[in-house]
């Protein structure tokens, strides 16, 4: 039996919804995962998603879908977490390409029910800005999930809307997503984390780990993003709550604009015209900053005196926790040395390590 499981924003939503299908489903039947090809700039130097033709090594699934196995490599200077992911998870990872917009993201869908008639399928967001109205001052990434809801409501099959972690995304407050939430359908807990205990180690998700933490039992308000986002993590952090389908798409105007789109250029615009931006724009924007940014030299005493002052100013605005990435970020490192920062930092000081998540105390 196949669960087909849609990652609304790709990058660690993914991680999630293997979370979920171990915790809902089992280890009986397997999942198609249909995600996103869309990593932060610290692990994809390039602005936007990928789609097929930025990876080497992919497998046919339909027409117009191709997996993700563990061998598929992107295309250099690109990078990607999904081989690696595919490598680690039981599961097959589709690839969701949104090049040609809405309609053909529901191409693909269409063909994947036709081809595996899943015994469910589930769109799965974590945070919640897949409810987003659009014009909210806190909004960073409504492109993604836009595109991925406006398809969902255009195929011809069962589809379940899922809202993990209400407001770990930064994007959302809790507050204003709670009135929009329906049934609970699950809580995580520790035990259920044990299915990507391990993938958390790496993967550079700060709302799956967030996800993770709070399932775990950890408390406090957590700081992410280079933004620096304060995030609340409290009892509501690992629930899991269904929300009807036609009624976000009545809440989310970028959803509904981009339904007939057949290039994310015009996606893109419809976000800029709605939202009044496009995080491909940021991305662009960030990724040619950096390239005139050399990153600082990780040499440990200088690191660790940098990463004191950083607490200690976080701890007087009443951050609890932060991210291996927004650390990697308010240090001036690059991407390519968050794993040997990560390592440095629990090697020295591994009181403070509060899997997935950074303790800097209160």
């Amino acid at each position: 039996m196949t669960r087909l499981i849609v990652a609304a924003g790709g990058g660690g939503d993914a991680v999630a919804a293997a979370m979920l299908h171990a915790a809902l489903y089992g280890n009986g039947d397997q999942a198609v995962i249909l995600t996103y090809a869309w990593d932060r700039l610290l692990i994809d130097p390039l602005p936007g998603p990928r789609g097929a033709d930025g990876f080497t090594g992919l497998g046919p699934v339909t027409q117009s879908v191709w997996s993700v196995p563990a061998e598929a490599q992107p295309i250099a200077p690109a990078g990607s977490t999904l081989p690696r992911l595919a490598a680690e998870l039981p599961h097959t990872l589709a690839l969701l390409d949104p090049h040609h917009g809405a309609e053909g993201i529901t191409r693909q869908l269409e063909e994947l029910v036709s081809h595996l008639a899943p015994a469910s399928i589930d769109l799965l967001d974590v945070g919640g800005d897949i409810l987003a109205q659009g014009d909210e001052p806190t909004l960073k990434s409504p492109l993604a999930d836009a595109l991925t809801l406006a398809a969902c409501c255009q195929v011809n099959a069962p589809i379940r809307l899922l809202v993990a972690g209400p407001g770990l995304d930064g994007e959302i407050s809790p507050d204003n997503l709670r009135p929009l939430l329906g049934t609970l359908v699950h809580t995580f807990t520790a035990k259920d984390v044990e299915a990507i205990g391990s993938i958390l180690e790496w993967h550079p998700s700060e709302a799956t780990a967030m996800l993770a933490a709070t399932a775990r039992g950890a408390r406090g308000i957590c700081e992410v993003r280079d933004a620096g986002l304060p995030v609340p993590l409290t009892d509501e952090g690992p629930t899991v709550h269904k929300v009807d389908l036609d009624d976000a798409v009545s809440r989310n105007s970028l959803a509904r604009a981009v339904m007939t789109t057949a290039t994310l250029d015009q996606a893109e615009a419809y976000s800029r015209e709605i939202c009044g931006f496009s995080e491909i724009d940021y991305e662009r924007n960030k990724a040619a900053w950096l390239k005139d940014q050399p990153p600082a030299t990780l040499t440990p005493e200088d690191v660790l005196s940098r990463l004191d002052r950083f607490q200690a100013d976080a701890r007087a605005r009443g951050i609890t926790h932060t991210t291996f990435r927004h650390i990697t970020e308010v240090l001036n490192l690059s991407g390519s040395q968050r794993d040997e920062l990560r390592r440095l930092l629990i090697h020295s000081r591994p009181d403070q390590y509060d899997a997935p998540l950074w303790n800097i105390g209160t």
